[in-house]
């Protein structure tokens, strides 16, 4: 038996600890064992889309026109796509880019429509603010951080620039705290009060991903919105570095220690580095604290791929393991990998 053998036969599914350190696992193995464990696991709307999305940035097409397939049969008289329990209104969103992609790549109708039905749903008859500004929930008109990472990416890769910075600026204009450079996690614009105005870690990271992805998206002629969304990102790593654990990691609410350690924000901030550095609009002097988040989330991976002490399903109250932590593991390891080719 080989050592790697041995490293798949031994390991166990002990939480919040992981089988061997990042340097005694052969590097190919990361992204594999991370996207079998995430195959296998239960997903809703977002959690769909941003497996998707996943297997659009490790360039695993195979399976991301697989999930694709499998969105729209789970589709919504009103177009919503992957919706096999009552979702959210913008929640399908997750996956709106990859989705395209997958259709894009297989030249399949089917798909093309089903997607395009979920743009108009989106444009026309999902739930919002007065300005236009999209809300996450049916049941009250609430706006949530996760909220970055839904639709404004899916409405860029549409081509429909000018919206995905209003539904951004919108989100910011709510939930931006300027003192803290943090974002608190749910305002109710019905009562005109924050929800939950906790600085939420996992809400961080999807508001940094999201918009590491928008900037991505936009087109030279977009400079001057780049440049601005770019100063809003980097204002969020820095709001959140603040608080960075000597281990690379981040509690669940990044400014209270009492509570959770947790894993996701991590690998969510260290996507967002290295794309940025990727970029070319973070300075590379990030990737210092990006390697230190990789290395921690390698650390939190179990011998058959599941990443541990993520702020967990299906209430996300508590570490343990979900779909969108598998997810972000490996868009953090593909992204990390392009960095990583990319130093001199």
């Amino acid at each position: 038996m080989n050592r790697r053998q041995l490293i798949y036969r031994t390991g166990l599914l002990a939480a919040g600890r992981g089988i061997a350190r990042a340097e005694d696992t052969p590097e190919p193995s990361w992204i594999p064992r991370g996207a079998a464990a995430a195959l296998v696991m239960q997903r809703r709307d977002w959690e769909q889309g941003i497996l998707a999305q996943a297997f659009l940035e490790t360039g695993d097409n195979d399976n991301l026109i697989r999930l694709t397939r499998a969105a729209i049969v789970q589709r919504t008289a009103d177009g919503r796509l992957a919706v096999v329990v009552a979702g959210g209104p913008t929640d399908p969103a997750m996956g709106g880019e990859a989705y395209w992609k997958a259709a894009q790549l297989t030249g399949d109708g089917e798909i093309r429509d089903a997607v395009s039905g979920m743009l108009d749903y989106l444009l026309q008859q999902a739930p919002r603010a007065a300005d236009g500004t999209l809300y996450h929930v049916f049941q009250a008109p609430q706006v949530w951080s996760d909220g970055f990472n839904g639709a404004p990416p899916f409405l860029a890769a549409m081509g429909r620039y000018g919206q995905a910075l209003a539904q951004i600026d919108g989100f910011r204009k709510r939930l931006w705290d300027s003192r803290k450079k943090l974002l608190s996690h749910i305002w109710d614009d019905g009562a005109q009060a924050f929800k939950r105005r906790d600085f939420w870690g996992t809400g961080q990271g999807w508001a940094a991903a999201g918009l590491a992805r928008v900037i991505r998206l936009l087109p030279p002629e977009r400079g001057k919105d780049r440049e601005r969304l770019a100063a809003f990102a980097r204002d969020i790593l820095d709001g959140c570095l603040v608080y960075q654990r000597s281990d690379g990691l981040f509690h669940d609410v990044v400014d209270r220690p009492d509570t959770f350690v947790e894993t996701n924000l991590a690998q969510m901030l260290a996507y967002a580095i290295y794309t940025g550095v990727m970029g070319a609009w973070l300075d590379r002097k990030y990737l210092v604290k990006a390697d230190a988040m990789r290395r921690a989330a390698r650390g939190k991976m179990d011998g058959y791929g599941f990443v541990h002490g993520v702020c967990g399903a299906p209430h996300f109250d508590r570490a343990g393991l979900s779909t969108e932590g598998q997810a972000f593991f490996l868009m953090m390891e593909a992204a990390g990998n392009r960095a990583q080719a990319a130093r001199p």
